[in-house]
């Protein structure tokens, strides 16, 4: 039989691993990271056009451009495309600059819809 201090010495990699899956579980998840705060609002991925020109005002710098995409309905949490012709989708990238204390972002919207936000380096004063 083995003795009590080998029974607590054979629970303590249990004890670490459970700390692990803790510290884990409680970590920031990517998606929350895909955000940033404008004031007091958060913007975060998802948001339209209107929602973070509100909450951040004018960006510094605006561009414009599409890309092509076949047309697609969302069923049942499923892509179902419809026909094999391609359709133009605009695309905004918007960048913030902060001054030079904060980091400047970049936002790409698809259709007035935000779907990715850059971090970039330190802003600067404008001229």
């Amino acid at each position: 039989m083995p003795s009590p201090a080998h029974r607590r010495s054979a629970r303590r990699p249990l004890f670490g691993a459970g700390a692990l899956v803790f510290a884990l579980v409680l970590a920031p998840s990517p998606a929350a990271a895909s955000g940033f705060s404008c004031g007091t609002r958060v913007v975060t991925e998802g948001m339209e056009q209107i929602e973070v020109r509100a909450a951040c005002g004018e960006p510094a710098q605006v561009s414009r451009t599409s890309i092509l995409r076949r047309p697609v309905v969302w069923r049942h949490g499923r892509p179902w495309y419809v026909g094999d012709d391609v359709v133009p989708i605009p695309v905004e990238t918007w960048i913030y600059n902060f001054g030079p204390t904060r980091l400047m972002r970049k936002l790409r919207f698809e259709d007035g819809v935000l779907k990715d936000v850059e971090t970039l380096g330190y802003g600067h004063y404008e001229d």
